[in-house]
């Protein structure tokens, strides 16, 4: 079987699932990472068995197939060109950059040079999120028409080692957290074509409560409350509020509605969870995700919750895609789809008008049942 060889740029606190995750895949091995800060891709280094190298040595590697950028937003953008003018293919932490027109510069140079761009989220690859999807597919609630989505918490101040970079352009509620939602909506009801939104900042300086930063005040340059509508093309509407205002609250992270029945959607940051639904006005019951891969609690949060968490599998399908010839599910394309959809919001709040979609998008294709990682077909193709 081939392993694709992979690089990763950007050594912080999500690197720590990358690493964790390819080292228990079959189809990929993180070969080499490197970081602005040397020290960080050292420590990474040892931590994880791989070499540290610098950016440049990194790229330069003729058997690293896959980047992966998990870089700040800010950087998103041009570190995923450079990683393209190497010759590779990129995937990136979400959002696909802190602006859309860099965005699409990046999907535009990949597709000049013949090369693939994934992006994260890919938490949608998940079991109740695929099991969701699959109950809308099969008709369980009729024809969807309606929704919510609620993304509320009071920020990240309060946790985070370094949280300056929420608060920045690329940053907010909106681009940090509403990638995951956007894009499970997508996987469950196809394209955007319509938003409308209010934005608000509520508090214009943030104070640092975490360690080692605490007392640090950080200036607020995007939205923290933002209220929107989204229409779709297959003629659903769901109302979306995104906020790091909200001390506490009572709503779902995502309900469907549909002329047959109702959808509750487990939150989209993590791939598990159990999605319910009600048929007419039945009762709630839950929806069997067993069948579907990705689903099993395999971490416990910091306040002792269990989580499922697979954290990389989209580089594994992407992976995988490019030896089979498909495409793959996190694709650039639906990135950037999510991420104009997301700017969309503010846009319409500056403007006072409806903001329609320009990005194409097309609904990723659903994940096969199954168990693991097998499912994408990789000992089929890469044997």
């Amino acid at each position: 079987m081939t392993v694709t060889q992979i690089g990763i740029i950007g050594c912080g606190n999500i690197s720590d699932a990358y690493f964790k995750g390819a080292a228990n895949s079959q189809l990929i091995q993180v070969k080499a990472c490197a970081d602005l800060r040397p020290e960080a891709a050292k420590a990474k280094a040892e931590l994880y068995g791989v070499q540290a190298l610098s950016v440049e040595a990194l790229l330069a590697d003729p058997e690293i197939e896959i980047v992966v950028n998990l870089t700040v937003p800010a950087a998103h953008a041009p570190v995923s060109m450079q990683i393209l003018n190497a010759g590779k293919h990129v995937y990136l932490e979400k959002p696909l950059s802190a602006q859309l027109a860099a965005a699409r510069e990046v999907i535009a140079l990949a597709n000049t040079k013949g090369l693939r761009v994934g992006c994260a989220p890919d938490t949608f690859f998940g079991a109740s999120h695929q099991a969701a999807r699959r109950a809308i597919d099969e008709g369980r609630i009729g024809r969807a028409v309606g929704g919510t989505v609620a993304v509320l918490s009071h920020g990240m101040e309060h946790w985070h080692p370094n949280p300056e970079f929420f608060f920045k352009r690329g940053g907010g509620p909106i681009l940090d957290l509403g990638p995951y939602y956007i894009t499970q909506l997508v996987n469950m009801l196809g394209p955007v074509t319509r938003v409308s939104g209010i934005t608000t900042i509520g508090n214009p300086v943030r104070v640092v409560t975490s360690e080692p930063l605490k007392g640090t005040k950080i200036e607020v340059e995007v939205p923290t409350t933002v209220n929107g509508l989204l229409e779709f093309a297959n003629g659903a509407n769901l109302t979306l509020s995104a906020s790091w205002d909200v001390w506490r609250h009572q709503r779902a992270p995502i309900e469907v509605y549909g002329t047959e029945g109702s959808l509750l959607v487990p939150d989209p940051n993590f791939f598990g969870g159990t999605p319910m639904i009600s048929e007419r006005d039945g009762e709630w019951k839950a929806l069997d995700i067993s069948a579907h891969p990705f689903g099993i609690s395999n971490r416990t949060k910091g306040n002792g919750d269990p989580v499922a968490d697979y954290r990389i599998v989209g580089v594994l399908d992407m992976a995988t895609a490019i030896r089979q010839g498909r495409a793959h599910r996190a694709s650039g394309k639906l990135a950037l789809h999510v991420l104009e959809v997301l700017e969309a919001f503010e846009r319409s709040s500056n403007e006072g008008r409806h903001i329609v979609i320009e990005s194409p998008c097309d609904r990723p294709d659903a994940v096969p049942l199954g168990a693991g990682e097998e499912v994408f077909g990789a000992a089929r193709e890469l044997a």
